[in-house]
């Protein structure tokens, strides 16, 4: 039977401080946060644990602890009514009023949201508008003559990430690179291609996307051609995403939002259009939903074809293509490859098994197709979803019958090796070499091949690995969801924060020989080397550097023993 004084303890008999319940889990969210953040989920759970899922995970523990002396603060403490709604309701309004007065503007590799004013102009729109497809060149650019130094296509000559000249001299400190241009640019994550002095890439301005083109010199504009049309995700940012290639001094590019462009280098003049969605029969609407982060694949261009993917889901009464070939005159569309959905790697041409195939990864598998009639050669299954867990990465022809792969999400990087079927040579299998969910985690990044080495950013952070046995040989610095490049025995690795690296292209471990901070902001684009002259851009800025060579400094030090 309860006592008639047994009544609840009044406000003011309440403690002030939390209890030593509170207390203690406020120590045990504290130390999960700090155990999650020193990677030891990582080692408990797998490789799918990437600094995005980290950062969630600290998110959400962070918020229970706020939460629970929120929750002791307004409903057991002894502290007065008055101050309990005044702290609720501010709090409460704190919240109303960011929602009201910001956005995110765009979101890290690792999930770090970054926050701007709603009524403030997202950079891109400050911009001039490019003009339309029918413009003139804004000045008569120089001979579009190709050269030896040009970097045409994306990740380079062959494609590669990696080039094998000019050399570099290491010693930044002593030769620091030279600044030659850094301008506004609009939106996007591709890269810059270059021929002779002239550099194109994309850009969003506006409600269109811009075929650009600068002299490498200045970086002063010498045509522009504008499509209508715009890509924008919370994730996944504003702009296209690929990098346009140039071959015979005809620059062929394709937008986020389906469109491809033929452009005659020397004037601006747009030789043909297509809209790859509508040659595909893909339903718009359904593409952007399957495909959420935008078309990136950048154009394949060989001697007779230009190659997009094309991808799905088709509309009715249509079936899916994965990948279209046009004639190079615009003329028509010779070729249709597959009928799967695409992802964000661009399709490759190369030598493999004693035979030329087209490579390209589709959703889920990597396939190979005969470059002639479109006709299927091989496949392997490769995991991925193109609104999730998407796959970037370009594969790697290693030697006659090996190809290396990678990604992140948890997948990591693998060797397959094709052997024929046995009692049946025209049906290939593949065998797993190695694979490793815990190595070469690229999300949106490739690797670089060099002496049966494989470098790459795995989750922000330099690896060296080697393609016989998968074994780690060294791992360090952390560059976040940036970029590689392979000069020779160097490494430029263009880090998320917009600094340059130089770092030994070597197995035997990480060495860092210069720092440049090139540009300011988040950049996942790709870098470009045309002789010794650094192009490098974001979603903001672009630049121009004049990096110091090998030979030059060699010629002062002789000079200087001259003396």
């Amino acid at each position: 039977m309860r006592r008639k004084d047994a009544r609840p303890s009044p406000v003011f008999d309440r403690p002030l401080r939390p209890p030593r319940r509170v207390l203690v889990g406020l120590a045990s969210l504290a130390t999960a946060i700090v155990l999650v953040r020193a990677g030891l989920l990582e080692r408990v759970v797998g490789s799918i644990v990437d600094w995005a899922v980290v950062n969630i995970i600290t998110l959400i523990l962070a918020f229970s602890a706020l939460m629970s002396v929120l929750v002791w603060f307004l409903r057991e403490s002894g502290h007065s009514l008055a101050l309990k709604r005044a702290v609720g309701w501010g709090l409460l309004a704190a919240v109303g009023l960011a929602l009201a007065a910001l956005r995110i503007e765009r979101v890290s590799g690792d999930l770090v949201p970054e926050f701007r004013l709603r009524w403030s102009l997202s950079p891109d729109r400050t911009l001039p508008a490019g003009t339309t497809a029918e413009n003139a060149a804004l000045q008569p650019p120089e001979s579009w003559t190709a050269t030896a130094a040009d970097f045409p296509r994306f990740l380079g000559p062959a494609g590669s990430a990696g080039i094998d000249g000019p050399q570099l001299d290491p010693d930044w400190e002593a030769r620091p690179p030279k600044q030659l241009w850094r301008l506004p640019i609009g939106a996007g994550w591709g890269g810059f291609a270059v021929c002779g002095d002239h550099a194109v890439t994309l850009e969003q301005r506006g409600d269109s996307e811009v075929l650009s083109c600068r002299s490498v010199k200045t970086g002063e504009m010498e045509w522009t051609v504008a499509v209508p049309g715009r890509h924008e995700t919370v994730l996944g940012g504003v702009g296209p995403r690929s990098t346009p290639t140039i071959d015979g001094g005809i620059v062929y590019a394709t937008g986020a939002t389906g469109w491809l462009l033929a452009v005659d280098g020397g004037s601006g003049k747009v030789l043909w259009k297509k809209d790859v969605l509508h040659d595909a029969g893909i339903d718009v609407a359904g593409h952007q939903a399957a495909v959420t982060w935008g078309r990136s694949g950048s154009p394949l261009v060989t001697e007779s074809l230009v190659i997009v993917p094309a991808g799905g889901p088709a509309r009715a009464g249509t079936g899916m293509a994965s990948l279209l070939g046009y004639a190079k005159d615009g003329g028509s569309q010779p070729l249709t490859c597959g009928s799967e959905q695409i992802s964000y790697v661009s399709p490759q041409m190369t030598r493999f098994a004693g035979r030329d195939v087209l490579i390209t990864v589709n959703e889920s598998a990597v396939v190979a197709y005969d470059p002639g009639d479109g006709r299927e050669v091989w496949r392997f299954d490769w995991p991925g979803h193109s609104n999730s867990d998407a796959s970037c990465s370009q594969p790697h022809v290693i030697g006659d019958r090996r190809i290396f792969i990678s990604k992140g999400y948890g997948v990591g990087a693998a060797v397959f090796e094709m052997k024929e079927r046995e009692g049946d040579e025209s049906e290939p299998v593949f065998r797993t070499v190695w694979q490793q969910p815990s190595l070469l985690k690229t999300k949106f990044t490739n690797v670089t091949i060099s002496d049966g080495h494989a470098y790459g950013l795995s989750d922000g952070i330099l690896e060296c690995v080697s393609l016989a046995d998968g074994k780690r040989r060294w791992k360090g610095g952390r560059y976040g969801q940036g970029q590689v490049l392979r000069v020779g025995g160097l490494l430029l690795v263009q880090a998320e924060s917009g600094e340059v690296v130089l770092v030994n292209c070597s197995p035997e471990r990480h060495v860092v020989r210069g720092r440049l901070q090139a540009i300011d902001g988040q950049t996942w684009n790709n870098p470009c080397l045309s002789g010794n002259r650094l192009l490098v851009r974001n979603g903001e800025e672009a630049a121009c550097y004049e990096l110091p060579l090998a030979a030059a400094a060699a010629a002062v030090a002789d000079g200087r023993g001259a003396r």
